[in-house]
C-alpha cells in the first residue's frame, strides 16, 4: 500500500504538463509522466528525472495503459496548430481514444479525473485579418475545427 497518492499525467513532458508535474511533486504526490514525445520535449522533465517521487513512461494513450493511480490529469493532445494541422487524424485519435482508454483506465483502478479547464478562456488572443471573413466573422479552418471537434469530444466523454 502506498501513502502518497499516485497521480498520472498523460501529456506529461509539454510545456502545461511539465508544470503541472512539478507542482504535484511540490505537494508530495507521486507522478507518473505518461508521454509519447510528439509535441513534447525530455527537455520540459530533465529537471524532475533526478526526484524520488517522479517516473517517467513513454507511451501513446491512444492504446490501453495498465497502471496503479489515484487520479489522472489527461493533458495529452497535439495542440500547436503545426502538430494538428500535420496529422489531424493522430490529434482526434488522441482526444478521442485516448480520452476513452483514460475513463477505462480510471473505472478500473477507481481514479478520479478532476475537471480540467479550457485554457483558451484565459486567453485573450488576437486574430489576424485573414482569419476574418468580410463582416468580421470568424472563418473556420479545416483544421482548427477537426482539433475543435476532438476537444468537444473529449470533454462529452469526461462530463
Amino acid at each position: 500500500m502506498h501513502l502518497r497518492k499516485r497521480v498520472l499525467v498523460t501529456g506529461g513532458a509539454g510545456f502545461l504538463g511539465s508544470f503541472l508535474c512539478e507542482r504535484l511533486l511540490q505537494e508530495a504526490c507521486e507522478v507518473i509522466c505518461c508521454d509519447n514525445y510528439y509535441t513534447g520535449s525530455k527537455r520540459n522533465i530533465a529537471h524532475l528525472m533526478s526526484h524520488p517521487a517522479f517516473e517517467v513512461i513513454r507511451h501513446d494513450i491512444t492504446f490501453p495503459l495498465y497502471i496503479e493511480v489515484d487520479e489522472i490529469y489527461n493533458l495529452a493532445c497535439p495542440a500547436s496548430p503545426i502538430h494538428y494541422q500535420n496529422d489531424p487524424v493522430q490529434t482526434t485519435k488522441v482526444n478521442v481514444h485516448g480520452s476513452i482508454n483514460m475513463l477505462g483506465l480510471a473505472k478500473r483502478v477507481r481514479a478520479r479525473i478532476p475537471a480540467g479547464i479550457d485554457l483558451r478562456g484565459l486567453r485573450r488572443s488576437r486574430r489576424a485579418p485573414s482569419d476574418l471573413g468580410l463582416l468580421g466573422q470568424r472563418q473556420l479552418h479545416r483544421p482548427a475545427l477537426l482539433l475543435r471537434r476532438g476537444q468537444t469530444l473529449r470533454r462529452d466523454a469526461l462530463f
